[in-house]
């Protein structure tokens, strides 16, 4: 099947490298032109370098190859006015917006300052508003929004243990969620559809830093990604340590497409079974 979203317009927010890269090469392959919207500049609590200009580089590559069209921002989605301006320059190039893929997000590791908090939940959670915000002006029937969230910030007492950072990890993906839920009720009578995918592990920065590799293995020095799987694999009932991003993208081209023009409210979790022991049986979730 190809051409899924031929036509489209799609607003990826982190989409320098990563998922967000991801997104934007499966919808372009699938028609969409695409506005990708990326910081590329470093923050100075998050755990790991943020997205550089050639990585975004890489991506306009990657979809262009394709043979779609893109516009590249350089934007900070705690700052409503840099979304509207990346919003307005979408606009101006391709007189549209179809579908959001509200995706930036970052985690920190800072055990001690308040300023982890704030820049992952400004990003985690304010990001995910901003972006909306920005948008919804434009969008018509038939659009789509697609938030990412986390199924380790559904479970408790997981990344809060790593400090602000953590919680403000667990706190903005939670709210993410329940906000995503909330505009959809708003949205629904406008026939715009709103779903949230909760992924597992996903092959990217995020998970594939020291930090992360210590904390899956406190038992060694300096664990390398080698020491880490066996770990890793034990969250997943599937025994998976990792999923790749194009696994959570394949999710986001079916809630973006016609193929969900129906689906609105969705809480998707891509995780391998790793949320199964907490949902009671017989009740979906």
């Amino acid at each position: 099947m190809t051409g899924r979203v031929e036509g489209k317009v799609a607003l990826i927010t982190g989409a320098g490298r990563g998922q967000g890269r991801s997104h934007a090469v499966r919808l372009a392959e699938e028609g969409a032109d695409i506005i990708a919207v990326d910081i590329l500049e470093d923050i100075s609590t998050a755990a790991y370098e943020m997205s550089s200009q050639a990585d975004m580089d890489e991506t306009v590559r990657l979809v262009e190859a394709l043979d779609r069209r893109i516009v590249p921002v350089k934007a900070d989605v705690r700052e409503p006015s840099q979304m509207r301006e990346a919003v307005a320059k979408g606009i101006a190039e391709f007189g549209h917006i179809d579908i959001i893929s509200a995706n930036a997000g970052i985690l920190s590791f800072d055990q001690e300052d308040f300023q982890a908090f704030t820049d992952v939940f400004g990003v985690d959670f304010l990001g995910v508003v901003n972006t909306v915000d920005a948008v919804a002006p434009h969008l018509t029937e038939g659009a789509s929004i697609v938030i990412t969230s986390s199924t380790a910030a559904l479970m408790e007492n997981t990344v809060e243990k790593i400090g602000p950072g953590g919680m403000a990890y667990s706190s903005a993906k939670r709210a993410a969620a329940r906000y995503a839920h909330d505009i959809a009720r708003v949205f629904a009578s406008r026939r715009i559809r709103v779903n949230v995918i909760h992924p597992f592990n996903t092959n990217t920065r995020l998970i594939q830093n020291d930090h992360i590799y210590r904390l899956f293995r406190p038992d060694l020095e300096n664990p390398t990604p080698e020491d880490a799987i066996p770990a890793f694999e034990a969250t997943s009932p599937m025994g998976v340590p990792w999923m790749e991003p194009v696994d959570i993208s394949n999710a986001v081209l079916f809630f973006a497409s016609e193929e969900s023009r129906y689906v609105t409210g969705m809480q998707l979790r891509v995780d391998t079974g790793q949320m199964l022991h907490l949902v009671e049986a017989g009740i979906p979730g």
